[in-house]
């Protein structure tokens, strides 16, 4: 195990080579800035083809971890894995399904070696610096942050293997993954924001205060829809209802929410290890279906009032159309009897609605930060004006 180990390490290291040359090579006034958001970039990427990897039931195309039949690359193993695809040509092991699982691995394990390279040179650039410029200037703490959350979502990743794709490990497998793209988001907005600093004032603190509100509550809500997602694609719930907006021919259709969100149990069993009734995949669907719809009205209210203000303009665009598109791709996923592409898209939608919500909370922070400044200077200058005016 410790050779297929080093052997996938140093594999992961060369895949890690094409975007650390990218950036070293890169004219960006901060390549530090840009490993960061190239990190961010590949992640995004990775929670896609994590979910291309689960919607083709490649999940076990490898059903050891962390190599394959003990090897480091299905080349290795391509005798077992053809030996398992003939005894079972439709099962969960084919010489396809393998490729896509180690790459998923590969990925996966590059991104680690790219947040062990920003945590390093984070460290290493807090050591050297002027003691008085290091809070200012950087954060070792946030790299090494997302250190210990790729180990974390790495450690999932091998339990979804070893426990033979378990709903709740499938679901936080895929939590985390979203939150190791949201702390990369933030952590590169911070890296602009020590740049090129917010300095165009938008609104004034009680307005930007309810911006901040409301894309704090549109995160929280999309980090329960996340959930909610994750766990009707883990359960296989996705055509437990084939209508819009009806299910079943009913508004509120028959229903199991005791087996449905049963959260320590096999995958497609109930917890006393009976087959899950359909009527539990039903409320799976029908929660998340209208879950969803509670996110859209917020997070569009949210994005209709950001709009309003130059400096959140863009953000706020880009999360109104995610938002539209992430609906359609919803409804046709069910119309359209769940093709791939779609549901990879409708994937990548919710990745991308952490992106833009990241964004629009940092930015608020920002304008909210700014819009304070600005009034403290204000009255310092209004007090030093009437003490300049008074008769000595």
């Amino acid at each position: 195990m410790h050779l297929t180990l080093a052997q996938m390490a140093v594999t992961a290291l060369l895949v890690a080579l094409l975007p650390l040359s990218l950036v070293w090579t890169s004219s960006d006034v901060s390549k530090y800035r840009k490993l960061v958001w190239v990190t961010a970039f590949l992640t995004f990427d990775l929670i896609v083809f994590g979910a291309f990897t689960r919607l083709t039931d490649s999940g076990l195309g490898c059903p050891d971890w962390p190599g394959c039949y003990g090897a480091a690359n299905p080349f290795l193993a391509h005798e077992n894995i053809v030996a398992a695809e003939a005894l079972l040509p439709t099962g969960p092991v084919t010489v396809f399904k393998a490729w896509i699982e180690m790459i998923h691995r590969y990925l996966a394990m590059a991104i680690g070696v790219l947040i062990v390279a920003m945590m390093a040179q984070a460290w290493y650039q807090w050591r050297r610096s002027d003691p008085l410029q290091r809070r200012a200037n950087y954060a070792p703490l946030i790299p090494t942050l997302l250190f210990f959350f790729v180990c974390l979502q790495g450690a999932f990743g091998a339990w979804t293997v070893t426990l033979k794709l378990q709903p709740v490990i499938v679901s936080t497998h895929l939590l985390l993954g979203m939150g190791l793209l949201a702390l990369l988001v933030w952590y590169g907005c911070r890296q602009d924001q020590l740049i090129s600093p917010a300095r165009t004032l938008t609104a004034s603190p009680p307005a930007m205060r309810r911006i901040r509100w409301l894309a704090g509550l549109s995160g929280a809500l999309l980090l329960v829809q996340l959930a909610l997602g994750g766990w009707t694609s883990t359960n296989y719930a996705t055509l437990a209802c084939t209508e819009f907006p009806l299910c079943g021919g009913e508004l509120v259709p028959t229903m199991d929410f005791e087996h449905g969100f049963t959260l320590w149990r096999a995958l497609g069993k109930t917890a006393a290890g009976h087959y899950l009734p359909f009527s539990a995949l039903t409320a799976i669907h029908w929660v998340h279906r209208n879950f969803g719809l509670l996110l859209a009205c917020v997070a569009g209210y949210t994005a209709w009032r950001a709009w309003q203000h130059t400096a959140l303009q863009r953000t706020a665009r880009w999360l109104a159309l995610t938002l539209l598109l992430q609906l359609v791709s919803g409804i046709a996923t069910i119309y359209l009897n769940f093709p791939l592409v779609i549901a990879v898209l409708h994937n990548a939608g919710a990745a991308l609605l952490v992106l833009w919500l990241t964004m629009l909370n940092y930015q608020a922070k920002c304008q909210f930060a700014l819009a304070l400044a600005t009034n403290a200077t204000a009255a310092a200058h209004a007090q030093h004006g009437r003490k300049d005016n008074t008769p000595s």
